[in-house]
């Protein structure tokens, strides 16, 4: 399990809600955050960048 922490963007395509959190990559390879779903109940089609915090 990485010990970097990543700044992950997620933007909601649906209402065009955007979410800055702070986030580690799991052992899958997926960004780890807590985020479950936007405001307006989309949990897929969800546009996810990541960069790595400094």
């Amino acid at each position: 399990m990485s010990e970097e922490r990543y700044r992950i963007v997620i933007r909601c395509p649906d209402c065009k809600e955007k979410y800055i959190l702070r986030g580690r990559l799991n052992e899958n390879g997926e960004y780890e955050t807590g985020f479950k779903r936007c405001v307006c109940g989309n949990e897929d089609r969800l546009n996810i960048e990541a960069s790595l915090e400094t």
